[in-house]
């Protein structure tokens, strides 16, 4: 199989690594994090003019039709910037749980918006308490008067206070269903707060939000084969983020090391210090290329059980790459690499924060095995 780039894929790839490069600096990306909101109207604009937020869309609702591979360098390419608006989040995740499940009447009213930078979206999953978990067990949604009502809270929903639409995971009388409920809507509330990477987040709390019968989302009780799908497709996408952030630390590190003396002449030239240096490397490349097997299989494989043991071995790996390039970088800074005015100390949160995200190591282990 041909792992190269595209022309397509290399020149979206370039572009935004040129964006990116000019106005998305280290310096810009701090003043956005700490900003009242938490990410940038006018980067996100931009990612819409781009044709970002369309790339994995289906064609018929005004999308380019892409998968995980022509994804995957940008997402490296939003690693290596550290990146904290959620393009995954509303793409890979809620967006295409819409484009997948909704009428033509739900996704005329959502996906145009999505795609012209006017609307977001949040995928509101997981739950305090259950880890890693996507079949909902303390959020339900009963009929009621031609509509459905929903109860529950959802932890940790990234861009749900930047969000206008909600889409929401509850257990309905026949297993999960998914419904798309208004961020402002009566019995909504949010409790917002920011990662150590960085990411606004919010618990969402439903006390009876009452929804009409069309915000419910595909068929009742359907919901999770597609939520499963959506969930590892947004893990491979994860990890290319992943590799695109190791890079940064490996880059980073040995211009430090280059300028950093010691006796006299630079670290970098210490044997032992260079052997580190390329383990980081080797890592990397190894992460790499689990990240594209993952990739390649969600788009190409129509295999549940196949997709879902790629998924997690890729994870696996990045959760394990994560460590070891992060901590190795920030050591091999020494004190330096905990301030915050270097990058490396953020793109070590960042990569903790990967290593967790859609289960860790742990959960990945656990599902491969189950799956062999």
């Amino acid at each position: 199989m041909n792992f190269e780039l595209t022309p397509e894929q290399q020149q979206l790839a370039d572009s935004v690594s040129k964006y990116l490069s000019n106005h998305y600096a280290f310096e810009q990306r701090k003043a956005i994090v700490h900003s009242d909101s938490g990410v940038s109207e006018s980067v996100w604009q931009t990612f819409a003019e781009m044709g970002l937020t369309a790339m994995a869309l289906p064609e018929a609702d005004g999308g380019f039709g892409g998968g995980a591979m022509d994804l995957m360098a940008v997402m490296e390419a939003m690693g290596e910037a550290l990146v904290v608006e959620p393009l995954l989040d509303n793409i890979a995740l809620a967006g295409r749980l819409v484009a997948r499940l909704g009428s033509s009447a739900q996704r005329a009213a959502v996906l145009p918006g999505l795609i012209d930078g006017s609307l977001r979206l949040a995928f509101a999953s997981l739950e305090h308490g259950h880890r890693y978990g996507l079949v909902p067990q303390v959020t339900t949604a009963r009929e009621q008067g031609g509509g459905w009502v929903l109860n529950g809270h959802k932890a940790v929903v990234t861009g749900a206070a930047s969000a206008h639409k909600l889409v929401v995971s509850a257990t309905t009388p026949n297993g999960v269903s998914l419904f798309l409920v208004d961020a402002k809507a009566s019995g909504v509330s949010l409790n917002p707060s920011r990662t150590v990477d960085g990411f606004r987040v919010a618990d969402v709390q439903l006390k009876e939000v009452a929804v009409t019968a069309d915000a419910l989302l595909g068929a009742e009780g359907a919901a999770l084969p597609f939520i499963e799908e959506a969930a590892d497709f947004a893990t491979a996408l994860l990890c290319a983020e992943a590799i695109g952030a190791m890079k940064s630390a490996n880059d980073a590190t040995l211009d430090y090391m280059k300028q950093r003396k010691q006796f006299g002449v630079p670290i970098a030239s210490f044997q032992v210090l260079q052997h580190r240096m390329v383990e980081m490397y080797i890592c990397t490349e190894q992460a790499r290329s689990m990240a594209i097997l993952a990739a390649s299989k969600v788009d190409g494989t129509k295999d549940a059980d196949e997709r879902a043991k790629a998924v997690s071995a890729a994870k696996i790996k990045i959760a394990d790459a994560a460590r070891q390039v992060s901590q190795e970088s920030v050591q091999l800074h020494g004190g330096m690499g905990m301030t915050e005015e270097l990058k490396v100390s953020h793109t070590f949160r960042r990569l903790t924060m990967i290593a967790q995200q859609w289960g860790d190591a742990d959960h990945h282990l656990e599902r491969y095995a189950a799956l062999s």
